[in-house]
């Protein structure tokens, strides 16, 4: 199934302009500053807002195409809507709301959806009487009832607290698995991201600056600026290996004959793996120390070194099949005689590498 967003809006001075052709399944994420137009573009797939122009095809039904005067209702689109509110109906239970706008009675598809969001215990209670983690679960089975084409999700998590996102956030992990639907997802959490989404789109005043795989975006230089200095980090997407139970720790395949070893991870050997490695974590030297405490030291060739500030410089690496960064000092730099093209050592630690994804997709 296609996913086909091709729409222009003037919204103020925000003018939204996107041609956007979007996986058919997993979670798509929208990412940007705020008015960059995230939630407006989501409005105007589900029908809330109307666009000026261009057209919108999920799968091989056309909701919206300006040309052709279509313009479907929102009830008529098949789209879930799942927003930063639960919007629960506080008069109903949690069955009542479950059951509003369910194109099939059938009592089976409660139960499954009940059941795959962990509140078959909550039906007979209120909206008062839950959690906000609760709710947001609640508003998820509500909108995955309705039998949507694809579902929307604005900032699910933005009301919640920290204990309440930890809680929804393996849910929303076991829901991907589950629902074969695209999902397109609005945040501002970068860490949120990293660990739901398969695909990224990145926006600027309203238009496309860049989509692609998460681990491709994350790692171009269009994220910088979302990266404080002293947090800028690499995703890697590699598969397992290998595991060592005496130690603990798994062993991934970068390429080329290299491999990367990090905490152990629960997942079979020739899973693929989405892992997180800081550029402040990896240090460079010009030969491999002959004994080290630090398990990955891998060599890598000099792609490029970007000033940060008055005392530190971002060096980019090719590591493999691979490129990673590493955040080191001028004086460093300038002792070490760093050109580029040349070979170094960047030497890792494998506690600093954490794991961003959700289990094997």
């Amino acid at each position: 199934m296609t996913l086909q967003i091709r729409l222009k809006k003037q919204l103020g001075n925000l003018c939204i302009d996107t041609d956007l052709n979007l996986q058919e399944s997993g979670i798509t994420a929208l990412f940007g500053r705020s008015g960059a137009g995230k939630t407006s573009i989501i409005n105007l797939i589900a029908g809330l807002q109307t666009p000026d122009t261009g057209k919108i095809v999920i799968g091989e039904r056309v909701v919206f195409d300006a040309e052709q005067n279509i313009n479907l209702a929102p009830e008529k689109r098949q789209i879930g809507y799942v927003f930063q509110g639960s919007r629960l109906f506080p008069h109903y239970t949690v069955s009542g709301n479950l059951r509003y706008g369910q194109r099939s009675k059938a009592s089976q598809q409660l139960t499954l959806i009940a059941e795959l969001l962990g509140i078959e215990h909550l039906l007979h209670r209120y909206p008062a009487a839950l959690s906000g983690g609760e709710q947001q679960r609640v508003a998820i089975g509500r909108a995955l009832l309705s039998n949507p084409a694809m579902l929307l999700m604005d900032e699910p998590l933005a009301s919640l607290d920290e204990p309440r996102k930890k809680e929804l956030l393996p849910y929303i992990e076991q829901l991907v698995k589950e629902v074969n639907i695209p999902i397109i997802y609005v945040s501002h959490n970068l860490d949120e991201l990293l660990r739901l989404a398969d695909q990224m789109v990145l926006l600027d005043q309203g238009k496309v600056v860049h989509c692609g795989a998460v681990a491709d975006i994350w790692n171009s230089d269009a994220m910088l600026p979302w990266q404080p200095d002293q947090d800028i980090s690499v995703i890697l997407e590699a598969r397992i290996q290998e595991h060592s139970s005496r130690y603990s720790m798994s062993c991934l395949d970068l390429g080329n004959h290299q491999a990367l070893w990090t905490p152990f991870i629960d997942a079979p050997e020739s899973s693929r793996v989405r892992m997180r490695i800081h550029a402040r974590d990896i240090s460079l030297v010009r030969k491999p120390p002959e004994q080290s405490s630090i398990r990955n030291i891998l060599p890598v060739t000099i792609i490029s070194m970007t000033p940060q500030d008055r005392s530190a410089c971002l060096v980019t690496l090719q590591a493999g099949e691979h490129r990673l960064k590493a955040s080191i000092t001028r004086w460093a730099a300038e002792e070490l005689g760093i050109q580029l093209g040349e070979q170094l050592f960047a030497q890792i630690k494998g506690g600093s590498i954490s794991r961003n994804d959700r289990t094997s997709r």
